[in-house]
């Protein structure tokens, strides 16, 4: 046998790339594309359908026309641009009537009132959406809603204010009563104490300030309202009011007192049981006949009652799936702990439960901001259709079609886009599970 000489490495070999099909691009296309037998055919139809999609679609927006004042000036806009028989979408629609869509028939000098609420709506969510604000911010927040009610409906400034004071006498009716009656029953005496207030005191109060102090802007009916103004106003209101609610419902269905549970469960029942649109017909045509002769109940303050109930019911079992999906040795550790029953919920179960249960939670709150176009049916203008009805009925603009709805529809998913992301960022945030 010769001898075995060993071969040993004395210098390192220099990096290299690795191949291309393992690398960049291509295997992007591999790994997500190309996959497969299965994955490339579908690939090569979706490809197929989004050529067509742009064949057709592409022109058609290429030959897009901003300025003119009816339909028919844009078609000979088209035909003399780009031929006899060429189409094109006529965006001078929107440019003519994009008011309309936002602030319906709302008084054109008021309009810095809705735009300076929509301003401040963004300063006043912004503490509750991101902890690393100031907490003084909260302050806007809690008189954001008197504060919006006097700038889009006008007339005196102390009838939100004093209608904002019954939270107030809630706080002091419960505050005084928690320590002997307990929470549920300081809750009830303070809702009762609260409703007496608005029902006998407020407008006797606000007379009085009023007299004392007259601050007024303009008075703006409810029927003047329209288009994304009224959604957003609709959307913001049962958001905001529909969360705790429904907080309350679930623990309510997840109560062992009987009567609590009962009703509960009713509700909740009775309200998922209906459609949006029964209970927007009660508010329009039923309600007002259970009210007290020659009282004024708002319109809009109807539906989104009615709208808050539908959402806090969904929203109500959403949040029962967050706290069924918690572990039981959750619920012993703040027994362990010696929390009761609210502290326990508002420690350690119920912040557990809403992380588990936001993407149930905003898929409630995108669906119900698209809802808000249901409210055409009960005689309001809302931007999809009650706006468009009245823009396809001008002369100028009458057989148009595709762009009122192009345009609406991409303000909805503007909206609903970025809810969306929010809650994504959010689930990130509070992913601390696996860290």
């Amino acid at each position: 046998m010769g001898e075995f000489t060993p071969f040993v490495r004395t210098e390192m070999l220099a990096p290299q790339a690795p191949p291309v099909s393992q690398r960049g691009a291509i295997r992007w296309l591999r790994e997500n594309l190309f996959s497969g037998p299965l994955n490339t055919v579908l690939t090569l139809l979706g490809l197929a359908a989004l050529l067509w999609v742009v064949s057709h679609l592409g022109p058609w927006l290429l030959h897009s026309v901003w300025n003119a004042n009816s339909l028919t000036e844009c078609r000979e806009i088209i035909a003399a641009t780009w031929g006899e028989g060429a189409s094109g979408a006529c965006w001078a629609m929107v440019r003519d009537r994009w008011h309309q869509y936002l602030f319906g028939f709302y008084p054109s000098p008021l309009y810095w009132r809705p735009t300076l609420a929509f301003a401040l709506l963004f300063v006043a969510i912004a503490p509750v959406l991101y902890s690393q604000l100031p907490r003084k911010l909260l302050l806007l927040t809690a008189v954001y809603p008197a504060l919006t009610f006097w700038l889009l409906w006008g007339g005196s400034i102390w009838v939100p204010v004093v209608a904002m004071m019954g939270f107030g006498v809630f706080a002091v009716v419960f505050r005084l009563a928690q320590p002997r009656f307990g929470v549920p029953v300081s809750a009830g005496l303070g809702a009762v104490a609260t409703s007496l207030w608005w029902m006998f005191a407020q407008a006797p109060v606000a007379a009085v300030l009023q007299s004392i102090a007259p601050v007024t802007l303009t008075s703006v009916d409810s029927d003047q309202f329209g288009g994304f103004l009224l959604s957003v106003v609709i959307g913001v209101t049962a958001i905001s009011a529909s969360l705790p609610m429904g907080i309350l419902l679930a623990l309510g269905r997840k109560s062992d007192m009987l009567l609590v549970r009962t009703l509960s469960v009713g509700f909740i029942e009775f309200i998922r049981g209906v459609p949006l649109i029964t209970l927007l017909f009660t508010a329009s045509l039923l309600l007002q006949y259970f009210l007290p002769p020659g009282s004024d109940f708002d319109i809009i303050l109807r539906v989104i009652i009615l709208v808050t109930f539908f959402a806090a019911a969904y929203i109500a079992e959403v949040i029962r799936g967050g706290l069924a999906a918690l572990p039981r040795g959750q619920y012993e550790a703040a027994d362990a702990l010696g929390l009761d029953y609210w502290q326990a919920q508002r420690l350690i179960i119920m912040p557990q439960a809403l992380k588990i249960s936001i993407p149930g939670i905003v898929s409630s709150f995108i669906g119900l901001f698209k809802d808000t176009t249901l409210v055409a049916f009960v005689g309001l203008n809302d931007p999809l259709k009650g706006i468009t009805q009245i823009v396809r009925a001008d002369i100028n603009w009458k057989g148009i079609y595709w762009e009122p709805y192009l345009f609406a529809g991409s303000i909805f998913f503007l909206i609903c886009f970025g809810m969306s992301r929010y809650s994504m960022w959010l689930e990130r945030k509070l992913k601390t599970d696996h860290r």
